[in-house]
Formats: C-alpha cells, sequence, structure tokens
C-alpha cells in the first residue's frame, strides 16, 4: 500500500464512525463499524496488516489489528512488552508462537494470549497464508507497526537491529533483556 491508500483508508474508517456517531444520539457512546476493505492498510515486508481499532475510539484501552502472513513469514525476534498485553485469534492457516523455549502450533480458531513481560514471537511456518486477529491493551503497539512501516519505508530492508530500536519506543524489548 502506499500512503495515499492508507489515508484514505483511515478516513473511510473515520467516516464510517463520525457516521455512527449521529446515529449514536446525544450524549451516547460512539460504535465504530470498520466493514471489508476498510481500515488503515500497512504493509510489513510479506505480511499485510488491517488497523481495525486504533485506540482512537477506546480511549486507547484496545487496539486491534488482522494480519495476514504469507507463507514461510518469519516472525519477530523474541521479545517480552512491559506496558501491554497482546492477544492473538487465529482465523485460517496456522501461526506458531514460541513463548520461551515451548512452540505452539495455533490452528484457526485457537486464541493465544500473552501477558505482559512473557517471551514471545511468531511465525507463519506452513506453505500456506495464515490469517490472524491481534488485540493490544492498552493500545500501545500499534503505533509501533506504523513506525516499523515507515522504518522500512524507500525499500530499506527490515532487520532484527532496525526492529529492536522501533520496539524499544514501546515498552518492548528482546526476550533475553528484562522489561522496564
Amino acid at each position: 500500500m502506499n500512503d495515499a491508500a492508507d489515508t484514505a483508508a483511515a478516513a473511510t474508517a473515520t467516516a464510517t464512525a463520525t457516521a455512527t456517531d449521529a446515529e449514536a444520539g446525544a450524549g451516547g457512546p460512539a460504535v465504530v463499524v470498520v466493514r471489508p476493505g476498510e481500515g488503515e492498510r500497512l504493509t510489513l515486508g510479506t505480511t499485510h496488516m488491517r488497523v481495525l481499532e486504533d485506540g482512537s475510539h477506546t480511549a486507547h484501552r484496545l487496539g486491534l489489528t488482522e494480519s495476514v502472513l504469507a507463507p514461510h513469514t518469519p516472525g519477530p525476534p523474541q521479545h517480552r512488552h512491559a506496558r501491554h498485553d497482546e492477544g492473538f485469534y487465529v482465523l485460517s492457516g496456522t501461526v506458531r508462537f514460541t513463548v520461551g523455549a515451548q512452540d505452539h502450533d495455533a490452528g484457526a480458531g485457537t486464541f493465544v494470549l500473552v501477558p505482559a513481560g512473557a517471551p514471545h514471537t511468531f511465525a507463519n511456518i506452513s506453505g500456506r497464508p495464515a490469517v490472524m486477529l491481534s488485540m493490544f491493551t492498552p493500545d500501545l503497539y500499534v503505533q509501533y507497526f506504523r513506525d516499523l512501516r515507515d522504518t522500512i519505508a524507500d525499500g530499506r530492508p527490515l532487520t532484527p537491529d532496525a526492529n529492536l530500536r522501533t520496539m524499544s519506543r514501546y515498552a518492548t524489548r528482546p526476550a533475553d533483556r528484562p522489561v522496564s
């Protein structure tokens, strides 16, 4: 995707939220509806992500993304979050979650919750695409994905060091280092 498409998608999501604000009535909470094809789109190497909630409608309590991992997509370096929990729900395919030294192959319908401080990573080791929802409480990590996209703009490669530098701005450290 390009910046113009990302901006258009974000505007569509905002327009949808605005329309539902009016429908909610005076003083009522806004209901957000993100339909297929809507939402901000981010491309991170072989992973295509759609931001369903960036925290702007939840007072930053929750962020939610949908990710399509291409076949044989390696995950990020194993890491720990200090300030947010992360949940994953596999919609299709199989995603391998590694928590410490233990692997968990999660097929469609599997939910994985990673509390703050737990070492983890994930990857699609299969020859088929995998789709998953990722939830962040609070929403802190949605901006990480935007920053990561900017890090690899202009064709720059996503190196483990570049990834870890970006993670560090969001209270996230490599698994072999304590979180602060």
